[in-house]
């Protein structure tokens, strides 16, 4: 069986490293979030310059309704206690659960430390793929648990078999299956048939904690979300974000889903330190499903218009169902090409071992894929036809 026991820590951080090293960029006190909370260290001005596609971020920002929301809550910035736009109840209404089935936090990543301090105690293990996305790895390290991991298969996707028998061989070691859907770095979906599948055929009290952060972007009929796992009262943890489609990431919302005596089990270990304006922001964002959809449409025509250019060009890109993609830079290591696109004022990806021949690149608007294609037919020669890759 094909499983690998904490793969590379040290090639991945020693990446993560120079990537921010390269950029200007200096980590915050901890590298949890995989190295996302990374901090800009030159002047507004710089950082303004720059086409950013580095972080899957949503470059058009937030809509008007939002920003409206949150510019009226700054009345409440001297309070304690406010009024919050009772949004732990409508992110409840909005999923057709109960409030007490819901944990606000601080971002999705939140949920993933709280999940991993909650369930890996007394020596559990978390399972799952990689590459994929490293925080939840991390954390099982900074609280000095580790970490079973399945490769990706040679089409980028996750081997659900594969995981169901290393939970089942493993499972009294186990604390809890991570699963990120769709995959980060690589964009790939695990299909709703797949999750069944791993549900009902590892242990029923096993916790599976699903990663739906870029569930907004995909247009695949065969994926589907976790939240009906919910409410059939199964051990299952949906992550949710505002700082994808809802261009929040700066602003720290995210949460959880998941049966409420799960829910109840984690809230301790939450900081439950949610700013007013952001609730508020929130609470809007939730109303606009006109906005969230227009976002959607423009992600994934600019996704596959930069894809077909990139393939022509002789460039296989793994079929992405994110705001991101990979593409292969053939035999080309990603580090240096981080530093040739930023000399372009374009910020790019990361390393993600050990796929050091793939970068990760975030949908921006069009004008900022037309200056990446631009930079790209720059440093790279044109191929002969090429074919998706995988």
């Amino acid at each position: 069986m094909d499983v690998r026991l904490s793969l590379s820590r040290r090639r991945f951080f020693g990446g993560v490293a120079a990537a921010m090293g390269v950029l200007g960029l200096r980590p915050s006190s901890s590298l949890f979030a995989q190295a996302r909370t990374a901090q800009f260290t030159g002047s507004e001005a710089q950082y303004d310059a720059y086409v950013k596609l580095a972080s899957n971020e949503n470059n058009w920002g937030p809509p008007e309704s939002v920003m409206k929301a949150m510019n009226n809550a700054w009345k409440y910035a001297n309070r304690y206690g406010y009024p919050d736009g009772n949004i732990v109840q409508v992110i409840a209404d909005h999923h057709g659960v109960k409030p007490e089935n819901v944990l606000l936090t601080a971002g999705s990543g939140e949920v993933l430390q709280v999940v991993g301090t909650t369930y890996l105690t007394d020596g559990k293990m978390v399972l799952g793929s990689d590459p994929s996305y490293g925080s939840v790895y991390q954390h099982a390290t900074n609280i000095k648990a580790d970490a079973i991991k399945v490769p990706l298969d040679k089409n980028y996707r996750q081997q659900i078999d594969k995981m169901i028998e290393a939970t089942n061989r493993h499972a009294r070691d186990i604390g809890f299956v991570y699963l990120c859907n769709p995959n980060n770095p690589t964009g790939v979906i695990i299909t709703a048939k797949e999750i069944k599948q791993i549900l009902d055929n590892i242990p029923k009290d096993m916790p599976v904690l699903i990663d739906e952060a870029y569930h907004h972007f995909v247009d695949d009929p065969a994926y589907g979300t976790s939240m009906p796992y919910v409410l059939e009262g199964r051990q299952v943890i949906v992550a949710r974000t505002f700082s994808k489609i809802a261009a929040l990431a700066a602003m720290r919302l995210g949460y959880a889903v998941a049966p409420a005596d799960m829910i109840a089990r984690m809230r301790p270990y939450s900081m439950g330190s949610i700013n007013a304006l952001v609730k508020h922001g929130g609470v809007a964002s939730l109303k606009d499903t006109q906005g969230q959809a227009d976002i959607k449409a423009r992600v994934i025509a600019i996704r596959t218009k930069t894809t077909r250019e990139l393939e022509a060009w002789g460039y296989p890109v793994i079929p992405s169902q994110a705001n991101f993609f990979m593409v292969s830079l053939g035999e080309r290591t990603v580090q240096p090409v981080i530093e040739e696109f930023r000399q372009k004022n374009i910020l790019v990806g990361r390393p993600f071992p050990p796929m050091l021949n793939h970068l990760r690149v975030t949908v921006g608007r069009e004008e900022d894929m037309d200056k990446f294609l631009t930079a790209f037919k720059e440093i790279f020669p044109k191929k002969g036809g090429s074919t998706i890759a995988g």
